[in-house]
């Protein structure tokens, strides 16, 4: 292994943080042939060959939750305005009025343990959409924005994405950090849960879901739904809020992030790693 003259491991370096570079990662097309794709792909095609032929696409859009209370009710407002297919909220044993709230907007409601994954797990079990998004409790996607959903997944071979981030705040430090991690899944293909994953039904089965691990099922979903075939990066935003960064510091919790993700990729324990990342509400 090539090492420098400290004894770093460059190699590892290089493979952790550009991972996909040295084969070519588009822009907004992430692209990598793999056996696993080609096995769906029959599949997937007889799947969708109903769907493609009338233009639409039933979405179901999963919103996992604990103790939201103060933007829950703003969050699935908006969403009634996307008119989806359903609105499934996950909740983790909210102990506010998040789940009073969420009556308000929709029936279809599942409780369970704690645990984003866990929950995102469990409201997928109930969902009945072609696609699955999952869009965190205070985040938003302008409706624009979501009919790019239907409009890049139908007639294509992607059997999955993730939007552009906008973390919602003016600070010039948080539209900094928002530019460098869009850098960073336009061109190393790593994006984040806050990006709004959404996936084909089949191929969320295929992969069983979210890993179940406390911390870190986002990174590990991406690369794994990145493997199975050809992913799309959409270049539309959706907003995410400031609070975790004005909480706990803006540099403080980019830095505990970018550490947190690196440790995961060099497989430090996830229930280890979760001790460094606090509920923020």
């Amino acid at each position: 292994m090539k090492t420098n003259e400290s004894g770093f491991n460059l190699s590892l370096f290089y493979n952790i943080l550009m991972p996909d570079y040295k084969e070519g990662v588009a822009s907004n097309d992430i692209s990598q042939s793999s056996a696993p794709f080609q096995q769906l792909s029959a599949t997937l095609c007889h799947r969708y060959e109903g769907v493609m032929a009338d233009g639409s696409l039933k979405i179901s859009i999963i919103v996992p939750t604990f103790n939201e209370e103060r933007c829950l009710g703003d969050t699935l407002a908006q969403i009634q305005q996307l008119s989806p297919h359903e609105v499934i909220v996950s909740d983790g044993g909210s102990d506010d009025k998040t789940l009073e709230i969420a009556t308000k907007f929709t029936q279809k409601r599942v409780t369970g343990p704690a645990g984003r994954a866990l929950q995102m797990n469990a409201g997928a079990r109930i969902a009945t959409g072609d696609i699955f998004l999952f869009l965190h409790a205070d985040s938003r996607i302008d409706p624009e924005s979501y009919k790019k959903i239907s409009v890049s997944m139908n007639n294509s071979q992607e059997i999955g994405g993730a939007f552009s981030l906008c973390i919602d705040s003016d600070k010039w430090s948080l539209r900094l950090i928002t530019w460098l991690a869009n850098l960073r899944s336009k061109y190393l293909g790593m994006a984040y849960g806050d990006q709004a994953f959404f996936v084909r039904n089949p191929v969320f089965q295929k992969m069983n879901g979210f890993s179940e691990f406390p911390i870190c099922e986002d990174i590990d979903f991406f690369k794994r739904l990145r493997k199975l075939g050809p992913v799309i990066l959409l270049d539309e935003k959706v907003f995410t809020s400031p609070r975790r960064w004005n909480k706990e510091g803006i540099w403080f919790t980019t830095f505990r992030n970018i550490l947190i993700a690196i440790l995961f990729e060099l497989r430090f324990p996830p229930r280890i790693l979760t001790k460094w990342y606090q509920i923020i509400r």
